[in-house]
C-alpha cells in the first residue's frame, strides 16, 4: 500500500501509521503462474493492493520493449537488448562504442522525446502528474533504471569501461560528460513537474561486493550523482536510490551524495548490518529477498524473514518501507506467505 502521506511520514520519521509495502508482480509471471491464481492472492490482499479490480478473462501485458523475446531492441543510445522470456528485462548484447572508432559521430539523444531507454511523452507525464496530484496521490519521478554507471557500460561495454577507468582515457570523460548532460536535462524537467519524490536506479553491486571500486566509484561515478541529485534536494524533493547487489562499500558515499531514500537488497548485503548502519539514518526502502528464502523456503521461514526484517529495522518514527518484487519461480504457497507476512506486520509498530 502506497499513501502519499504515509510515506512521506515514513521517509521524514514523522510516525507514520503503518509501514508502506509494495508487492510487484513481473509482467513474465502472467505467462508462467496460473492466471486466476494470482488473481485470488491480489482480491484476499487489499492492502497491497489497494483498490484491485479483478478483471475477467485472460490478462494480456504489455511487455517493455526491451522485454520482448525474439525482438532485439535498440535503444535511443544505440544499445542493442535481447531477453528470452517476454516480461523480463533483456540484457545489452550490442554497445555501439565497444570501440572509440566512431566516438567523434556519437550523437546523444534527445530528453524530450526519450528517457534514454523508451521513447516518452511529456505532455501525457504532465497530464499524469496533474491527475494523481488532484487525487491526493504520490507523485514519484526520475530517471530509468541504469541513467549513468550501466549506461556507461552499455554504451562501452562492461570490460572496455572498467579499462577505459583504470587507463584514465581522456575520452571516457568526454563520454561522462555527454550522459551526465542528457540526465540533468532530463532531471529538471522533472523537477518542473514538482514531484514528490525523484528516483535514481542504478544497480552497482555484484553478488559479492560492488562492480567497480570504491576509488573508481567516487572518481567517475559520484559527482555525476552529486550533479543529478542536487537539484532535487534545492527543491525540497526527496531523492531515492535502487541499486541491486551488494553496496555496503558505496552507502556512505551514496548518503553523503544526496541519497535520502535507499532501495537495496535484504540478504546480500545483510539484515544486521543494515540495521546498524542504516537504520535511523536514512529511510530503508528494503528490497525482500528472491535468491534464497522465498523461492527456496518453506510458507514459515518466509513469514519469519519478514518479521525479523520489520522487528530489526523499524521505528516507531518510521524510516522504512518494504517492496517485493514477484517473478516466476516463487511457488505459490510462497506467494501467499510472503503476502501474509507483508499485511501483518506492517502494523507491527502501531
Amino acid at each position: 500500500m502506497f499513501e502519499r502521506d504515509q510515506v512521506l511520514k515514513a521517509i521524514r520519521f514523522e510516525r507514520p501509521d503503518y509501514i508502506p509495502m509494495r508487492f510487484h508482480i513481473n509482467a513474465a509471471c502472467w505467462h508462467h503462474y496460473d492466471q486466476e491464481a494470482l488473481k485470488d492472492l491480489m482480491e484476499a490482499h487489499p492492502f497491497l493492493f489497494p483498490g484491485y479490480e479483478r478483471p475477467e478473462g485472460k490478462v494480456e501485458p504489455e511487455y517493455l520493449l526491451n522485454a520482448r523475446k525474439d525482438e532485439p531492441y535498440t535503444d535511443p543510445w544505440g544499445c542493442v537488448w535481447e531477453t528470452s522470456d517476454d516480461g523480463i528485462t533483456g540484457a545489452v548484447h550490442g554497445h555501439p562504442l565497444e570501440s572509440w572508432d566512431h566516438f567523434d559521430s556519437y550523437v546523444p539523444p534527445d530528453p524530450s522525446k526519450t528517457d534514454g531507454t523508451y521513447p516518452i511523452d511529456w505532455e501525457e507525464i504532465r497530464r499524469q502528474v496533474e491527475e494523481a496530484r488532484a487525487k491526493g496521490e504520490l507523485v514519484i519521478g526520475g530517471l530509468p533504471h541504469g541513467h549513468t554507471f550501466l549506461r556507461l557500460q552499455d554504451i562501452r561495454g562492461y570490460e572496455n569501461l572498467l579499462f577505459d577507468m583504470v587507463d584514465e582515457d581522456p575520452r571516457l570523460w568526454r563520454l561522462i560528460e555527454m550522459v551526465a548532460d542528457f540526465n540533468e536535462q532530463f532531471i529538471l524537467r522533472w523537477i518542473d513537474l514538482e514531484p514528490d519524490i525523484l528516483s535514481y536506479p542504478e544497480d552497482l553491486g555484484m553478488q559479492v561486493g560492488p562492480m567497480l571500486s570504491p576509488a573508481h566509484f567516487r572518481k567517475y561515478i559520484k559527482p555525476v550523482y552529486q550533479r543529478l541529485m542536487r537539484p532535487a534536494r534545492e527543491r525540497g524533493i526527496a531523492v531515492h536510490m535502487h541499486s541491486d547487489g551488494d553496496i555496503r562499500l558505496l552507502l556512505d558515499d551514496l548518503i553523503e551524495g544526496g541519497v535520502e531514500i535507499i532501495n537495496l537488497q535484504d540478504l546480500v548485503n545483510g539484515i544486521d548490518w543494515i540495521a546498524e548502519r542504516l537504520a535511523g539514518r536514512v529511510c530503508i526502502d528494503l528490497d525482500i529477498d528472491r535468491q534464497r528464502i522465498t523461492p527456496h523456503g518453506t510458507p514459515q521461514e518466509v513469514d519469519a524473514l519478514i518479521r525479523e526484517e520489520v522487528a530489526k529495522l523499524g521505528r516507531k518514527e518510521g524510516g522504512l518501507m518494504m517492496i517485493y518484487g514477484l517473478y516466476p519461480g516463487v511457488p505459490l504457497e510462497n506467494v501467499k506467505a510472503l503476502m501474509d507476512a507483508m499485511e501483518r506486520y506492517a502494523t507491527y509498530y502501531s
